[in-house]
């Protein structure tokens, strides 16, 4: 199935404590290339995220982006130190036989002490976060996958429609050139007549001429080869596996005949027809730079 080469797709996925969110965001590459932005207790991630990511994608440029969702607005949790709650609760009861106060310490007197409490980012449990972190991704790869493929489907039926004129054109080039050729052949009678008034004209000359003119003038070949091109492109729309790259190969191979036709031929109708297939196959040259 064609695909695109550009997406996006999110996951998230939660294991023990760790409830992490992976996002992809993929456009046209010439290769697959992988940026991954990873928050810093995963780092150590990021390789196998990176090969995994590989294996599902041949091409494109792809924003990776982890993130560690947490329960707070902050992403920190309070954390106490029970040690210093217990030096302070210590000092109090001291202070208060030392003044003979009978009041009782409060749990709010310790609690608003300097260092009881203090705000830390959240511990990571790096097997968790990990497991969590795979599912996620493969969450976001799915979604990706689903999009390039929808996309890549709308490609394809524009890509067929193009290949359609195109075959359209070359087919009428091939029923215009043997007509270039008695054209000629009249234009080449009338004018060595006009010239040699009313002298005889060597019959055998003119026929090599014209045989001269057809050889130069032959795009019979030409037609072949891109007839050959367009039938290897549609077999490739069709195919499972990514075919950006030969597609892309087979355009400048098109190109190329279309080229040579319109050095050729002499012929206006064949010429306003290598014009049309050459603006025509470069709409598909962009067409293809978006398959994978």
């Amino acid at each position: 199935m064609l695909r695109s080469m550009t997406g996006f797709g999110a996951g998230r996925s939660q294991v023990g404590e760790e409830d992490v969110a992976v996002e992809l965001r993929a456009v046209n590459h010439k290769f697959c290339e992988v940026k991954a932005r990873l928050p810093r207790e995963l780092a150590s991630l990021e390789a196998g995220l990176v090969k995994r990511v590989k294996e599902r994608l041949a091409r494109g440029a792809v924003d990776l982006t982890v993130r560690r969702v947490s329960t707070t607005a902050t992403g920190t949790a309070p954390t106490v130190d029970l040690a210093l709650a217990r030096e302070y609760l210590r000092a109090y009861r001291e202070l208060a036989q030392a003044l003979q106060l009978p009041e009782p310490v409060g749990l709010a007197q310790i609690a608003t002490q300097p260092g009881v409490l203090r705000l830390e980012e959240r511990g990571v449990d790096v097997a968790s976060a990990e497991a969590s972190t795979s599912g996620a991704l493969d969450a976001a790869l799915d979604a990706l996958v689903r999009m390039r493929e929808r996309e890549g489907e709308a490609l394809r039926v524009d890509l067929e429609a193009r290949l359609a004129q195109v075959a359209t054109w070359v087919q009428e080039v091939e029923a215009l050139s043997p007509r270039a050729v008695a054209v000629y052949r009249d234009r080449l009678t009338e004018r060595v007549a006009e010239l040699s008034r009313g002298a005889p004209v060597d019959p055998q000359r003119l026929a090599q001429e014209v045989v001269l003119f057809a050889e130069r003038t032959d795009v019979a070949e030409e037609m072949t080869r891109l007839r050959s091109h367009l039938e290897q492109f549609r077999a490739l729309l069709g195919s499972a596996e990514p075919s950006g790259r030969r597609m892309d190969f087979l355009v400048q191979e098109m190109h190329r005949e279309v080229n040579t036709t319109g050095s050729k031929s002499q012929d206006p109708d064949i010429s306003a027809r290598v014009v049309s297939l050459k603006a025509e196959l470069e709409r598909i040259r962009e067409q293809v730079q978006n398959v994978e």
